[in-house]
This record gives structure tokens, C-alpha cells and sequence, in this order.
């Protein structure tokens, strides 16, 4: 027997549609290229969308069609954002940090037909256009006045965003379609090889944005003033540009301007509430706030993720009367699957068991589920010491990548091997260990390079740190530490090696400590791992030979 409800399809125009009706005066703020600010509201973005949507079938986009984006976050994009999905074509953000050479793989992998582009990377687009034999249209997304010279190959029309929306219609409207429809594409950053495109649905979308605003996740209220610190071509900015509007929240929008200083200076000038985005950029405002004595003046939750959380981050935004949200997930996932939450039996624990708990990536939200299993595919224990490769299953995680087939697929029960090496307590917190590819196996033993980089990153001199496995005569792989010192400082190794006596085993101890510039970084913001193995993987093996 079926139940007697209604029926709608789940699709991303209700919730800006939602938000025009019931929070039409929710404020969506952008700080611009040249650090001045643009303010509209919820009611203005979804018109502004619905005319946006009749401008790309005037480009001849049609369902299904891949549009790709190129842009910081802005009320453009969030624009582009709803139109593109809203016709029922995929939203493609590209991701501007990724070489040359993966963006042009991309773009052909995905046959893109028209891209949208900041003036931030017209030079990038010029580049790239006569190398994507797909592409029609190059969409420039700024007004008549601003329009620059742009040198692009015969049969790719040249269009200026203003000038195509004042010559819109504003009688379109939002068509109803199935909500297992595609509405965005992502591509992961490509650090094992090509990038991977992760096709996403209205539907998966939909219910991962309901999910993220459970109170022990998001959970925005209309309240809020919500600062995405995560890009928008990063899996789909957290879906924190479907979380706010669903809930009422206002945006506030960054644009480019992620250093410490613009944005402690932006969350304070906004009233911003929540912020989430990778411990790289919270720690530069740390640094920020530590130099110059400044506070947070509204900001009580802060949602972090992508790597892991340093303990010095929690303590240093605690202090300033912030939250951290620890949390777990990947393109793949939408990306939201854990979230460091308390539950009854963790909530009074003593303070350096619960530093400990929080320091964990957390627990599985409703409609996900994980497992860590052994090399032969044997689900472990969840007793807080096993090490097993962890997979996840759920309502908005990747089924299988575009293009590629079984290559990489989730298998006949849904389970997706993440690459992510993690323990699972009995009260089902996740803490990830390594990813596979990175963790430390000294003697046949692991070692996890992500609880001694957290170590090292709480020496006062420290700035950053990575671990990685250098060759070694005896034991095949030891933990090599490279610091960068903050800024005016020197690092002396003792002493940051006296810091791992005690937390950890003493053969877990780094065989060396080499201080560097700078470290390098994924185009998602996470430390580049292989890089540094290519450069410094022999490392041990030159000192042994130089004595």
C-alpha cells in the first residue's frame, strides 16, 4: 500500500525559490575583485537567475549541457549557480588552481560548451579556449564598462554577462524535471593521476543540503550570517550556497580575499556568525589575531575540514569564543559525511580526553554510513585502535566517476573506498589516520603522519608541517618532518622533537627535521604529499651516505 502524500521532485530552484518567498530580504554580501563590496538579497539572486536561465537557452544551452564556471565566490556565480541547475544543465566549476594541463583535460573530459569567467582568469581562458574544441561561447562576468580585449579562436563567441542579462526576458520560469537529473559537476584535484569527475544530482544534492543543516551539523538558522571560506569550485563550496538560503541565512561572499587580515577585518565588518573552509586559512587568521591582538567579534562556529584539524586551531579559536566543527569529506561525498558533534556519553568527558575526542573527524549524518575494512576487504572493529582502509555509502556519495566506468566504482553494496586510512571508536567516531598513500609503514608497523604533524604545529615557532615517508636502509620507511617557521622566527629541531615525548611512541619520533620556505599545496588548499616524496624521499638515505 502507497502512502497518500504529494509528490515533488527534488530540485535546487525550490530552494532559492523558498528563499525569494519567505527570506527575500536575507542579505547575499560580495566583497569584489578590488575589495569593494555588493549587496542584493535572496529575492533579487532568484530573479536574477530565473533571467539568467532564458540568457543560456539564448546561447543554445539545453538539458543537459555542461557550463562550466570560472569565478571566486560572488553573487554571479551563486547566480550561475541556480540557473544552470534551475534549466536542468550541469553546473561545471572549474577549478582555476589546478595546472593548465588538468583544466584543459577537464573541460574536453567534460565537454564543456559555454564558460563563464571572472576577470580574475580571462588570461587562463584565453589560453585554454583554443584548445577545447567543444566550447562556443566565453561568457565574461562583469558589466559593459569593465569588458577588457580577450583574443579568442573563430567560432567562440565573445558575450558580456551584464550586457546578455539586461537583454533577457525576466518571464522565465523554473521547470519541473526528474530530480535524479544531473545539476553540477566537480572534478577532484588529481593528485594520483588525471582528475576525476564527480557527477552530482538534484536529488543527492537536495538531501546532502537537508542533511548539513541538522543541528548537530551546519544546523543555520535564518539568524545567521553564513562566510564561505571554501570555493565555490571546491565541491560545490561545502553546499553551503544550498545550505543558506534553504535556512534564510544571509551569504557573505569573499571573493579572492582570503588572507588572515581581509578576513578577520570582513567577518568582523559583517557580523558573520559561521565560516567554514581548511585549517590553512583558519590558521592564518590565527596568526593574524596573535600579531595584532584583534578579536573575533561574532563569529561563534567555525567548520573546518579537507585535512585534518591541529589541536592549536581549536585551542586558538576557543579562546577567542569559537567553535570548531571537525568534520570529514570529499568530492565524492558531497562532501559532507562526519562532523564532530557530542553525544550524551562524550559530552562531560575530562578536558584532555575531550580535546582528544574533538581532535576526531566525528560521525557519521544521517544518510551516510562508513566501515573501515582490511586489505582483503574484512570489516574491522570499531575499537578505536584498528587502522583499516575507510568507506563510506550514502544517499549523495559517488557512485562511479564520469567517463570512467568500474575504474574507481563503488561496489555492489555502495561502498566507496575513500583512500582515507581511519580508526572508528565504539561511539562511531571516525579520526582519520593517513590517506592510504601517505601513510608511514616503519618495520611493517604504520605510522600516522597526521597526529605528528598536529604535534609540530603546536611549537610556538612553528607555522606549518608535514610528515612524509623517506626511504630507509633498515626500515624501509621513517616519518621525515618539514616545518616552515612563522614569520621572524627560526625553528630548532630539538625542540620540536622534545614535543613528541610522551604523546606518541618513541619509534614513532621523525628521523630528521628539515626547515623549508614554504610547503606546496594541492589546488584545493591541502598539503601536496607528493611533491614533497619527490623531492625529499631520499632524504635519509643522503645523510647516511654523507657520514
Amino acid at each position: 500500500m502507497l502512502g497518500l502524500m504529494q509528490q515533488h521532485p527534488l530540485l535546487l530552484s525550490t530552494i532559492i525559490t523558498h528563499a525569494a518567498r519567505h527570506h527575500g530580504r536575507a542579505e547575499v554580501v560580495s566583497k569584489l575583485p578590488d575589495g569593494s563590496l555588493h549587496r542584493t538579497d535572496y529575492a533579487t539572486v532568484e530573479g536574477r537567475s530565473r533571467r539568467l536561465a532564458r540568457v543560456l537557452q539564448q546561447l543554445g544551452v539545453g538539458m543537459g549541457d555542461r557550463v562550466a564556471t570560472m569565478a571566486w565566490n560572488g553573487y554571479r556565480h551563486l547566480e550561475l549557480y541556480y540557473a544552470i541547475s534551475g534549466m536542468g544543465a550541469v553546473c561545471h566549476t572549474v577549478n582555476p588552481r589546478l595546472a593548465p594541463e588538468d583544466i584543459l583535460y577537464i573541460m574536453n573530459d567534460a565537454v564543456d560548451e559555454v564558460l563563464f569567467v571572472d576577470l580574475s582568469f580571462i588570461r587562463l581562458a584565453e589560453a585554454l579556449a583554443p584548445r577545447v574544441p567543444g566550447l562556443r561561447a566565453v561568457v565574461l562576468m562583469c558589466d559593459a564598462a569593465e569588458m577588457p580585449e580577450i583574443a579568442l579562436p573563430a567560432g567562440v563567441a565573445l558575450h558580456c554577462y551584464e550586457g546578455l542579462m539586461e537583454a533577457a526576458g525576466d518571464n522565465y520560469a523554473w521547470p519541473r524535471f526528474d530530480e535524479n537529473t544531473a545539476s553540477a559537476l566537480c572534478y577532484t584535484s588529481g593528485t594520483t593521476g588525471r582528475p576525476k569527475g564527480v557527477l552530482y544530482s538534484h536529488r543527492s544534492s537536495m538531501l546532502h543540503a537537508y542533511a548539513a543543516n541538522m543541528a548537530d551539523f551546519f544546523g543555520f538558522r535564518a539568524t545567521d550570517r553564513v562566510l564561505p571560506a571554501a570555493s565555490m569550485f571546491h565541491a560545490c563550496g561545502w553546499a553551503m550556497p544550498y545550505c543558506a538560503p534553504m535556512a534564510g541565512a544571509a551569504l557573505v561572499l569573499p571573493g579572492r580575499h582570503l588572507d588572515g587580515a581581509s578576513l578577520v577585518q570582513f567577518l568582523n565588518e559583517e557580523r558573520v556568525t559561521f565560516a567554514a573552509g581548511v585549517p590553512t586559512i583558519w590558521l592564518g587568521v590565527l596568526q593574524h589575531l596573535q600579531a595584532t591582538g584583534g578579536r573575533l567579534a561574532t563569529l561563534r562556529r567555525v567548520g573546518s575540514g579537507g585535512s585534518a584539524v591541529p589541536r592549536v586551531m581549536i585551542e586558538g579559536l576557543g579562546a577567542q569564543g569559537v567553535e570548531v566543527l571537525h568534520a570529514w569529506g570529499m568530492t565524492e561525498t558531497s562532501p559532507l559525511v562526519t562532523l564532530n558533534a557530542p553525544k550524551p556519553t562524550t559530552a562531560n568527558l575530562p578536558p584532555e580526553k575531550a580535546m582528544r575526542l574533538r581532535l576526531k573527524q566525528g560521525r557519521a549524518v544521517c544518510g551516510t554510513d562508513i566501515r573501515i575494512v582490511d586489505p582483503e576487504g574484512r570489516e574491522l572493529p570499531w575499537d578505536g585502535m584498528a587502522f583499516g582502509d575507510l568507506e563510506a555509502r550514502g544517499h549523495w556519495v559517488c557512485q562511479e566517476y564520469l567517463n570512467r566506468g568500474p575504474e574507481g566504482a563503488a561496489d555492489a553494496e555502495g561502498w566507496f573506498h575513500t583512500g582515507d586510512v581511519a580508526t572508528i571508536d565504539p561511539e562511531g567516531y571516525a579520526e582519520m589516520v593517513d590517506r592510504s598513500k601517505d601513510v608511514i609503514k616503519s618495520g611493517g608497523e604504520w605510522i600516522s603522519s597526521i597526529a605528528l604533524e598536529n604535534i609540530a604545529v603546536s611549537h610556538p615557532d612553528v607555522a606549518e608541517a608535514a610528515i612524509i615517508a623517506a626511504r630507509h636502509p633498515k626500515w624501509m620507511e621513517r616519518p621525515l618532518l618539514l616545518v616552515v617557521p612563522k614569520p621572524g622566527r627560526s625553528v630548532v629541531a630539538e625542540s620540536v622533537l622534545a614535543l613528541y615525548d610522551g604523546p606518541v611512541a618513541r619509534w614513532w619520533l621523525p628521523d630528521a627535521v628539515v626547515v623549508v620556505d614554504a610547503l606546496p599545496h594541492t589546488a584545493t588548499g591541502k598539503l601536496n604529499k607528493l611533491a614533497l616524496r619527490e623531492e625529499f624521499a631520499d632524504y635519509l638515505l643522503r645523510q647516511a651516505s654523507a657520514v
